[in-house]
C-alpha cells in the first residue's frame, strides 16, 4: 500500500492528512512533506494520522524527528489520533503507547480540536 499526504491549511496551522502505512519505504515521503512545510514557513503543524492503517518502526522514527525538528525551530506540533478506530482505536496510538513514546506528542482526537488553542490534548 502507497502512503497519501494531503497538505491544507485550517486557522493558521498546516494540516498533513496521512493516509496509507507508514513504514520504511513510504515514510520518507512523509519526512519530505514537513520539511516542506517548514521550509516554507510553516510553524505549527498538525500530522491527521487518522486514516494511518500500520506504523512501523520507521514511521515513529519520522515522527521522532519531526517532533525534534519542530522544536529546534521554535515550532509547534501536534497529532490526530482519534481514540475509535479501526476495531479498537488508532494503530499508530497503540504503536506510541506500546513503545512508551505517546507521552512525547500533544495529541487530538480531530483537526477541529488540534487547531484550538484553548482545547486540552487527550491524556495519554
Amino acid at each position: 500500500m502507497t502512503l497519501k499526504v494531503a497538505v491544507g491549511e485550517q486557522q493558521g496551522w498546516a494540516v498533513l492528512r496521512v493516509s496509507g502505512e507508514l513504514d520504511l519505504l513510504t515514510s520518507p515521503v512523509l519526512r519530505q512533506r514537513v520539511h516542506e512545510a517548514v521550509a516554507e514557513g510553516r510553524r505549527s503543524v498538525v500530522l491527521d494520522l487518522s486514516d494511518v492503517l500500520f506504523c512501523d518502526s520507521s514511521g515513529v522514527g519520522v515522527l521522532i524527528a519531526t517532533r525534534r525538528l519542530m522544536r529546534s525551530c521554535r515550532g509547534r506540533l501536534r497529532l490526530i489520533l482519534p481514540a475509535q478506530g479501526a476495531v479498537d482505536g488508532s494503530h499508530v496510538n497503540r504503536v506510541l503507547a506500546a513503545l512508551g513514546v505517546r507521552r512525547l506528542f500533544e495529541v487530538y482526537a480531530d483537526a477541529d480540536r488540534a487547531v484550538d488553542d484553548t482545547a486540552e490534548p487527550l491524556s495519554a
